[in-house]
């Protein structure tokens, strides 16, 4: 098997965090800094999902660009987890599936599927509570999952939108990261504790109630995937809490005096 050394691992990871959340998140520092500079937290908004054009169909093909590019680092990290074998012949290499490293196949539907939803009600109650408890402290931004126009397309677009997130934050974040971090040599809860802080650091744009949430829900769900090696759950649970974020959102949020 060839095994790339710790220098070319390192460089790898930075040029996919550069193309993905580590990129996220200094945009995020960023936008934290200018609301901050503005006026206090809680009077500032974050919006998810934009509307990007006034005109539906041009709407609609940026929304499914920025969906499509987005997930091709998660390609690039599938690409770059993919072991290459010497065959027993020498005289050429297979590969080993990423996708079965990472767990991110369909081995075990109904197990992933219970599994994901178990953690999506053990991170969404709380997340609300602390959400709430952000806002009331002055350190959360009012957040809305959704500005898209009502269009027959919004919602499987914010189907798509919730995917991609829970795709692209598990892969990276929890599978990838986990794995180069071991080869670097550093302890597991080193590890965690690394991927923890930048999956809170792309989500400081929305205040510090939201950082500290997602660092606490990374932490769990990284320790989730030490135990079962499989990202899928991951996945399933992030998918559904973005979901139902941005698809109620869409259709009761405005009911509720929320948008």
């Amino acid at each position: 098997m060839l095994v790339p050394s710790r220098r070319r691992l390192r460089i790898e990871v930075w040029i996919v965090l550069g193309l993905s959340l580590g990129q996220s998140a200094v945009y995020s520092v960023v936008q934290l800094l200018d609301k901050m500079t503005r006026a206090p937290l809680a009077e500032g908004t974050s919006t998810l999902n934009r509307s990007q054009s006034t005109r539906e169909y041009f709407d609609l093909t940026y929304q499914l660009l920025d969906i499509i590019f987005a997930l091709v680092p998660v390609l690039l990290v599938i690409y770059f987890m993919t072991e290459q074998r010497q065959t027993k012949a020498g005289t050429g290499y297979g590969s080993g599936s990423a996708f079965h490293r990472l767990g991110f196949d369909l081995a075990r539907p109904g197990r992933d599927l219970l599994q994901g939803l178990g953690l999506a009600a053990l991170i969404g109650i709380p997340s609300l509570g602390l959400y709430a408890a952000g806002r009331a402290l002055g350190i959360t931004t009012a957040i809305i999952p959704s500005a898209l126009d009502a269009y027959w397309w919004t919602i499987p677009v914010l189907i798509l939108s919730a995917l991609r997130h829970a795709i692209v934050e598990e892969v990276i974040v929890v599978g990838y990261l986990l794995d180069r971090f071991g080869k670097f040599g550093w302890s597991l809860p080193l590890a965690i504790f690394a991927s923890s802080m930048l999956r809170g650091s792309y989500h400081l744009y929305q205040g510090f109630g939201p950082f500290i949430g997602n660092a606490i829900m990374g932490v769990l769900f990284a320790w989730v995937y030490t135990k079962t090696r499989r990202v899928m759950p991951l996945v399933v649970a992030h998918a559904l809490l973005d979901i139902v974020a941005f698809v109620g959102f869409s259709l009761f949020g405005r009911a509720m005096g929320l948008g």
